[in-house]
């Protein structure tokens, strides 16, 4: 982890984790100025990023996995599965988010779900409620408070819809992660997570196929955010990553991805002039502090055979 390639992992973590936070920001964009629809633009996204990160792996790692995983039964069906009820999840209300409130809301809301795979493995008994996980899950509640209120129990700072839509991306990346770690264990992480997306984009298609969209309309500079959106908010950000975790350890990347929601944050405020009151910039410091306090002091479940520890990190915005 030493010398160029260190340095080369550093730049690519950054990268991948600003590319998925700036994605969000041009997203709302795409919506609230071009008038691209949620349904649409996270079909295009989904199937065009999963073609891509499937040829990266053809072509670059082990080939053979590609088809492999589908001769897997179980595998398989967990494919399916994780597809549906996970990616497209996770993209489609995140997305629905953005659309209904801003980037930086729904991106730190979407950061819930650590504090909820806490309380999920007490629940079920796989891990023991610590003083690090009160913290953790304290400091995601007072940054929820504080966010979505801005400091006023009277009213809410954000409209509804973008809030049930948020908190709803935080409980899909939660079963998303969850889910994903059997898989991770059997194959590479752009075979899971390639599929997954075309899976989920291939659903998504019998609502609203990717083909009806009236091109003609959309300005050059549409499609250089929709380029931006698909190819480096989705597909550069995940491929960084992954390739990150050849020079750096997974707490360095977990760390480092953090700049995720910074870049949301900040790109939303100052690009798109979304106002941000003082409790909000408080609910988001709340936020930050639960992700590097998760990022820096990461303890094993008690039983370790479902932990989500240890394992390679697996991101996607």
């Amino acid at each position: 982890m030493k010398g160029r390639s260190r340095s080369t992992g550093l730049l690519l973590v950054i990268s991948g984790a600003s590319f998925w936070g700036v994605g969000g920001t041009v997203a709302q964009k795409l919506f609230q100025e071009f008038g691209i629809s949620v349904d649409w633009l996270v079909t295009a996204r989904l199937l065009t990023a999963g073609v891509l990160l499937l040829a990266v792996q053809f072509l670059l790692k082990d080939r053979s996995q590609v088809i492999g995983v589908w001769k897997n039964k179980r595998a398989a069906i967990m494919l399916l599965i994780f597809g549906l009820a996970g990616m497209l999840a996770v993209q489609y209300t995140y997305m629905a988010s953005i659309h209904h409130g801003n980037a930086a809301v729904a991106t730190l809301l979407q950061y819930l779900a650590p504090a909820m795979i806490i309380i999920y493995l007490v629940l079920r008994k796989q891990s023991v409620f610590s003083r690090q996980d009160f913290v953790t899950v304290s400091l995601a509640l007072a940054g929820c408070f504080f966010l979505l209120t801005n400091g006023s129990v009277s009213q809410l700072s954000v409209p509804a819809p973008a809030i049930v839509w948020g908190v709803l991306s935080g409980v899909a990346l939660a079963f998303y992660t969850l889910y994903a770690i059997p898989l991770l264990k059997e194959y590479d992480s752009l075979v899971v997570v390639g599929w997954a997306m075309v899976i989920g984009g291939s659903a998504l298609s019998f609502i609203h196929p990717p083909w009806q969209m009236d091109f003609g309309s959309l300005s050059a500079e549409a499609y250089l955010y929709l380029v931006f959106v698909i190819i480096f908010g989705t597909m550069l950000a995940f491929w960084f990553y992954i390739e990150s975790l050849q020079t750096l350890s997974p707490t360095e990347t977990s760390l480092l991805s953090s700049l995720e929601p910074l870049a949301a944050v900040f790109t939303t405020v100052i690009w798109l002039n979304e106002p941000f009151g003082i409790y909000q910039w408080a609910g988001t410091a709340c936020i930050f502090g639960m992700i590097l306090l998760l990022a820096l002091n990461k303890k094993k479940p008690a039983k370790s055979n479902d932990s989500v520890e240890n394992e390679e990190p697996l991101r996607v915005s």
